[in-house]
């Protein structure tokens, strides 16, 4: 059976001590946007902060531009064979004692055996939702450790067999999500009551409805998909943003909003948190979100953030504490308090090296300690 690890069990808030006392080489296998830092980045950073040796393989590297490959099967496989042997050549090159794969789609089931017959430990970090997880499906039974970012991708590889599942969440970089200090023209361009930012989806353009009238500000993309009689067209600011300007969006405003993704057809589950719940917070953001099953394990409602149940509750939550500034602010200190103490990237790392524990072979254990925790 997989596990769903404890609070004890993660090691939260950098209780206990990593069980892998020594330099590592570590490959792991993420995207990389080209534009600005993301998850990828994150855990890379993780890895080196807790005294390891990383190297990236990103996957958004193709052999056929994506135009080519759309509607092409065969220069897809192609390519995806090309990607892979790349993956190999990696280890061949770097020779790791682990290999970390973000996400997995583009991991063939033979790369994860080439890599194991070579003495590297594998470990698949799963951190999308089920949408495509068919290339998981036929690979996760190679991988020595599984770890998933939401609790509904461990029901689904429990279903196909998978055995030693753990649950690890996505989380923040308190060095890069932390609040913005905004001058008077940053705070006149950015302000608004409540924003939300994050993509266009039917049931979001719904539930926000629930707010028309209040003052709302959406960014993200596919929000031009609007009727054009809808309320919403004149909350929509922009279609892209970055770190930077959705720092201090979330500094600008009263209340942020999280709506995580819903299959509107109902049959692809997704409890997972997003990772813009625990960067909203680490920026110290006042956070409204649907009650999202791994969200409301980690987070306490009315504590560190507020749930809503629908769209007529959220327009309730939004107006009551619209008029409690103080409650807004201890919620959000509060929410910043246990998202920094408890949910970073490195306490994800060490979780997962910890996990691990002998498995994974020692190079050096005095050259390259690793960097203690604070308690």
């Amino acid at each position: 059976m997989g596990k769903v690890l404890s609070e004890e069990d993660r090691g939260f808030a950098g209780r206990g001590q990593p069980l892998i006392e020594g330099f590592m080489k570590v490959l792991f296998s993420g995207y990389r946007n080209p534009h600005y830092w993301t998850v990828t980045e994150y855990i890379e950073e993780a890895i080196r902060s807790l005294g390891h040796e990383v190297r990236i393989v990103d996957e958004g590297r193709h052999l056929v531009p994506g135009r080519l490959r759309q509607h092409a099967p065969l220069i897809e496989r192609v390519d995806l064979h090309w990607f892979n042997r790349q993956v190999l050549r990696a280890c061949d090159r770097f020779r790791p004692e682990l290999f970390i794969a973000s996400g997995g789609e583009r991991i063939l089931p033979s790369t994860v055996v080439g890599l194991k017959e070579w003495g590297t430990r594998t470990v698949l970090w799963t951190v999308d939702p089920p949408l495509h997880f068919t290339p998981i499906l036929l690979s996760a039974p190679a991988y020595e450790h599984i770890f998933c970012q939401g609790t509904e991708a461990i029901e689904i590889l429990q279903k196909q067999g998978a055995q030693g599942i753990s649950w690890l969440p996505m989380a923040c970089d308190p060095d890069l999500h932390r609040p913005s200090e905004l001058s008077a023209e940053e705070r006149d361009r950015y302000g608004s009551d409540i924003v939300f930012v994050g993509s266009h989806y039917p049931m979001r353009e719904k539930l926000f409805e629930a707010l028309a009238g209040l003052d709302l500000a959406i960014w993200g993309p596919g929000w031009n998909r609007l009727r054009s009689d809808s309320p919403l067209r004149g909350c929509v600011r922009a279609a892209h943003t970055t770190p930077e300007t959705w720092r201090q969006i979330y500094a600008a405003a009263k209340i942020v909003l999280s709506v995580h993704f819903q299959d509107p057809l109902g049959k692809i589950p997704c409890h997972q948190a997003s990772p813009r719940v625990f960067e909203a917070l680490a920026c110290g953001a006042f956070v409204i979100t649907d009650r999202q099953k791994d969200v409301m394990a980690l987070f306490r409602d009315g504590e560190h953030l507020v749930t809503y149940a629908d769209g007529e509750d959220l327009r309730k939550k939004v107006e009551t504490y619209l008029g409690c500034a103080k409650e807004r602010e201890r919620i959000a200190r509060n929410g910043r308090t246990e998202v920094l103490a408890r949910h970073t990237y490195r306490d994800r790392l060490s979780v997962l090296f910890d996990s691990l524990g002998s498995a994974v072979p020692k190079r050096d254990a005095t050259s390259h300690p690793i960097e203690r925790h604070a308690a």
